[in-house]
């Protein structure tokens, strides 16, 4: 009996430590005696995610707007940080570089800034991207950018640009000696080409001045300039010729006036010699300097008769864009109201949203906008001709219209091949 016993102790001894060690695995399981070490990322749950990075290919700028429109994308996009390539300001140069680039379909550059004349090359040639869907996305209207600039950039019924920073052509005159009634007249924009004809007659030889008009009309891009403005943006080719020939023939303007550029024409306005001058906002600073005969107090702005024709620089999405995303948002960042302030009130540039013409802090910055004569100019932008092949087109157009302006050409050969090469 004894033995038994012994026996029956000794196997319930042998079970309680059996199942005693298979109990023990679930019992570290559930509470282990050592935890892992946590990884970096446990630490710190709030740490932000690395930004994506995004390229933007544009020219050096002189003042500081360009950097602070960079910091001031990169502090508010919670995903994207943008990093600049500085590009020659040699815009031939630049228009190969891009060109080089662009053509590889390349998306070494998510943004691209570009002069007004490359959008219908580039959109033509397939290597921007359409932003007709971003401006709904925005609730934006094309009307509510410069119009000039927006023109530029369509093409083929599409979108393709929003302005960087415009610029134009617009009407100088001696407020001086031109009267309040005829000044009145000019700064409403309410006049015809008939019309400065004829002040540029009558007060031609006041003041001191010899001439009563100057403007481009050397064989160079200046021509198709002011041939744009001249025949109201193409709507009046042949009659755009014949009155820019009556400018030409007649004694208000110099005898050289078709080898003028915008030298000679600030040339002749700030040294007293003209009474009007077609030229671009660059001379209104020459003036203001006060190193020149005539002053800033001396001069008046007006729009011209048949519009102003845009520059200036225009902003595009690359179509091989690594980040099109992140493109749209940068693109709506600088070309929107806050983009534009900072551009306009650093830099006193242009705005290209409507909107900030009439923002106090924006016109703090920017003298001529607070000048009614040159606002209705800059509501009168119109573009030169949006085409594939724009550089071939000018140079035709330069090639015709010298000739015909020069008494070497018949008036409507240079009308009927100018309206061929437009259509």
């Amino acid at each position: 009996m004894k033995k038994v016993l012994s026996i029956l102790l000794t196997v319930i001894m042998i079970l309680a430590l059996v199942t005693g060690c298979g109990s023990q695995p679930t019992t570290q399981s559930q509470q282990p005696s050592e935890q892992p070490s946590p990884s970096k990322d446990a630490e710190s749950p709030s740490a932000p995610a690395e930004k994506t990075k995004l390229t933007f290919a544009v020219q050096a700028d002189s003042t500081d707007a360009l950097n602070q429109l960079i910091a001031a994308f990169n502090d508010s996009s919670e995903l994207y940080t943008v990093e600049t390539v500085v590009m020659t300001n040699d815009s031939g140069n630049m228009h190969d570089q891009l060109l080089n680039s662009l053509s590889s379909k390349s998306g070494e550059y998510d943004v691209i800034s570009m002069d007004v004349v490359w959008a219908g090359e580039f959109a033509a040639a397939g290597y921007l991207q359409p932003i007709d869907e971003l401006l709904a996305a925005k609730g934006w209207k094309v009307t509510d950018f410069n119009a000039g600039s927006m023109a530029s950039g369509k093409y083929k019924g599409k979108n393709y640009v929003l302005p960087y920073f415009p610029d134009l052509g617009f009407l100088f005159y001696r407020s001086d000696i031109v009267s309040s009634e005829d000044a009145q007249k000019l700064e409403s924009g309410n006049y015809t080409w008939a019309d400065l004809l004829a002040m540029a007659e009558k007060y031609k030889g006041q003041g001191g001045t010899k001439y009563g008009h100057v403007y481009q009309s050397g064989q160079y891009e200046g021509l198709v300039c002011n041939l744009n403005e001249f025949t109201a943006n193409w709507t009046d080719v042949k009659g755009g010729l014949e009155v820019m020939n009556q400018f030409t023939k007649s004694d208000v303007t110099p005898k050289d006036i078709l080898v003028y550029t915008e030298g000679e024409t600030h040339n002749a306005f700030l040294n007293g010699e003209s009474v009007f001058a077609r030229n671009w906002p660059y001379m209104n600073g020459m003036a203001a300097s006060g190193e020149y005969t005539v002053k800033g107090n001396q001069v008046g702005f007006a729009p011209l008769p048949g519009g102003g024709t845009v520059g200036g620089w225009i902003l595009g999405i690359n179509a091989n864009a690594k980040n099109k995303a992140g493109a749209e948002e940068f693109l709506a960042f600088i070309a929107g109201p806050e983009g534009q302030k900072i551009n306009a009130t650093v830099g006193s540039y242009l705005p290209g949203f409507n909107a900030l013409l009439t923002d106090a802090d924006v016109l703090a910055k920017n003298a001529l906008l607070t000048n009614q004569g040159f606002s209705n100019a800059l509501a009168k932008t119109i573009a030169r001709p949006v085409v594939a092949n724009y550089s071939e087109i000018s140079d035709q157009i330069q090639i015709k219209a010298h000739e015909y302006l020069s008494g070497n050409g018949q008036l409507d050969s240079a009308a009927d091949t100018i309206s061929g090469l437009l259509k």
